[in-house]
């Protein structure tokens, strides 16, 4: 089979068409939002642990968690009456699902690996939440999964060289960087 340079540039200039239908559909699908919630999760959350006995910093989470749980599916119920197409419901219940299979793995390897403390347990399911952001990336618009790597080595120096603000460099990190590319995303696509 021959393909002509016309047709050629016919069929990229389809392809380039339909990946930016596709970053205009995620933006205005309110994605962003869910971002900026989970940061505002981890930040207050994160801060909680670094400044607040055990305890108590149980409470800010399972508060923050709820709240943000509330706020999501709210948000979700809102702007998914805005978003519609032929494939929209079945990529939604695919993300889904990864996101829970995701977590299912990130329980088992923290069963096997019995971490021996909070930071541990901790940096694995902030490594974990990065592998997925970077398989979203991959699959949705790769601009936006180099911050990834970055994230996952300063956390990685976080734990390792500054152990006593640990989880204020997280709130700081993961939860400022979730809410920062949730607003880029808004702004950008």
């Amino acid at each position: 089979m021959n393909i002509s340079p016309t047709e050629a540039e016919e069929a990229l200039a389809a392809i380039q068409k339909m990946t930016r239908r596709t970053r205009h559909t995620i933006s205005s699908s309110g994605a962003y939002i869910f971002l900026i919630y989970t940061g505002m999760i981890w930040l207050a959350g994160f801060l909680a642990n670094q400044f607040l006995p055990g305890s108590q910093a149980v409470y800010v989470w399972a508060v923050v968690s709820l709240l943000g749980s509330v706020l999501s599916i709210s948000a979700g119920l809102r702007v998914s009456k805005h978003v519609k197409g032929p494939l929209t419901g079945m990529y939604g219940r695919r993300i889904g699902l990864f996101w829970v299979l995701l977590a299912l793995f990130c329980i088992g390897v923290i069963a096997v690996a019995q971490p021996i403390d909070g930071k541990q347990i901790t940096l694995i399911v902030i490594l974990f939440v990065l592998v997925g952001q970077t398989a979203m990336s991959l699959v949705f618009s790769f601009s936006y999964g180099w911050w990834t790597l970055p994230i996952g080595a300063l956390a990685l120096v976080g734990y390792f060289l500054m152990p006593a603000y640990f989880y204020l460099w997280m709130a700081v990190l993961v939860g400022g960087s979730m809410i920062l590319l949730g607003l880029i995303i808004r702004w950008k696509l």
